[in-house]
C-alpha cells in the first residue's frame, strides 16, 4: 500500500495515466478531510445500497395489503416504522422507494447535464448569432420555475415515471448551459486552443476533446447540488399525482396518501418526508465538498 501511495503521489509522473490517478487520489484525500462531505457520501452510499438490495433490507412485500394491520404506530413488532392505511409496511415501502428515487436521479443526471453541456459549449465557442439564439432559448426556460414547467410538461405528456423524468430533464438543463458557456468563454481564446486549431482540428473535435473536459468539474459540482432539487420536484409530481403512479412506493406519493392522517397517524406522511430530507441533505453536503475539492483555488490551498 505504501508503494502504491508513493506511486500516486510522485511529483514527476511517468505517464498520463499516473498523473490522472494521482490527481484523483489527492482529490480523495482533500474530500476525506471534510467530515460533512463524508457524511453526505455515506448517506448516498446507503441510498445506493438500499436500492441495490431492497429485497434484502425490506422486511415485507411493499405491495401486499393487510387491513388488519393498518395504521400501526412506529415501534410495533415487525413494523418498526409503522404501517400505512392499507396495512403496508412503511419501512419496506421506503426501501423500495429508494430504488425509484435513485432511478429518477440517475436518469436526470445523465440527460440534463449532457443537453446543457452541449448547448453551452456550442454557444460559448461559436459566439455571434448562435450564442444569441441558444442563450435566448435558455432564458425562456429559466423564466419559468422548474416545478411549474415540469407540471405543464407532465400535464401534456401524461403521468408516469418516464414522462416525469423527461419533464424534469427538460427543465433542469438551462443552468448547466449557463455554466458551460461561462467556462467556454474563458478558454476558447487560450493558447492551447489556438494551437489545436492550427493543427487542423475542427470545431467538433476542439469542443469535445478540449473544451468539454474543462467544463466538467463545474458541471459535476452543479449536478451534485441540483440532485436535491430533482428529488423534491419528483416528489412534488408524485404528491400531485402526476409522477409515479400507485401502487409504486414513491416517497412523494406516500406523503400524498398520508396527508389525511397527518394529525393522528403522523408517521404515514412523516417517515417518507424524513427520507426525502435525509437524501437531499446528503447530496447537498457532498456537493459542497466536491466544490471545495474540484475548485482549483481551493485545491491550491
Amino acid at each position: 500500500m505504501t508503494a502504491l501511495t508513493l506511486w500516486l503521489t510522485d511529483p514527476n509522473p511517468s505517464s498520463r495515466r499516473q498523473a490522472r490517478l494521482g490527481q484523483a487520489w489527492l482529490a480523495w484525500l482533500r474530500l476525506r478531510r471534510n467530515p460533512l462531505a463524508m457524511l453526505g457520501l455515506f448517506i448516498i452510499a446507503v441510498l445506493c445500497l438500499l436500492a441495490a438490495a431492497a429485497s434484502v433490507f425490506a422486511t415485507h412485500d411493499p405491495f401486499v395489503q393487510d387491513l388488519a394491520q393498518r395504521l400501526l404506530p412506529p415501534g410495533t413488532p415487525g413494523h418498526w416504522l409503522g404501517t400505512d392505511d392499507f396495512g403496508r409496511d412503511i419501512w419496506s415501502r421506503i426501501v423500495y422507494g429508494a430504488r425509484i428515487t435513485l432511478t429518477i436521479v440517475a436518469l436526470v443526471a445523465v440527460t440534463a447535464p449532457l443537453i446543457g453541456l452541449l448547448i453551452g459549449t456550442v454557444a460559448g465557442y461559436f459566439g455571434g448569432w448562435i450564442d444569441t439564439v441558444l442563450m435566448r432559448i435558455t432564458d425562456i426556460f429559466l423564466a419559468f420555475p422548474k416545478l411549474i414547467l415540469a407540471l405543464a410538461l407532465v400535464a401534456v405528456l401524461g403521468p408516469g415515471i418516464e414522462n416525469a423524468v423527461l419533464a424534469i430533464a427538460l427543465t433542469a438543463w438551462p443552468p448547466y448551459a449557463r455554466v458551460a458557456r461561462a467556462e467556454t468563454l474563458t478558454v476558447r481564446n487560450s493558447d492551447y486552443i489556438a494551437a489545436v486549431r492550427l493543427q487542423g482540428a475542427g470545431a467538433g473535435r476542439i469542443i469535445w476533446g478540449h473544451v468539454v473536459p474543462m467544463c466538467l468539474p463545474s458541471v459535476i459540482i452543479r449536478v451534485t447540488l441540483d440532485m436535491a432539487g430533482v428529488i423534491l420536484i419528483a416528489a412534488g409530481l408524485g404528491f400531485l399525482g402526476l409522477g409515479v403512479q400507485p401502487p409504486l412506493p414513491e416517497w412523494g406519493l406516500m406523503i400524498s396518501s398520508g396527508r389525511k392522517f397527518l394529525f393522528e397517524q403522523w408517521w404515514v406522511a412523516t417517515m417518507p418526508g424524513l427520507a426525502i430530507f435525509t437524501v437531499s441533505l446528503g447530496f447537498n453536503l457532498l456537493g459542497d465538498g466536491l466544490r471545495d475539492v474540484l475548485d482549483p483555488r481551493s485545491a491550491a490551498r
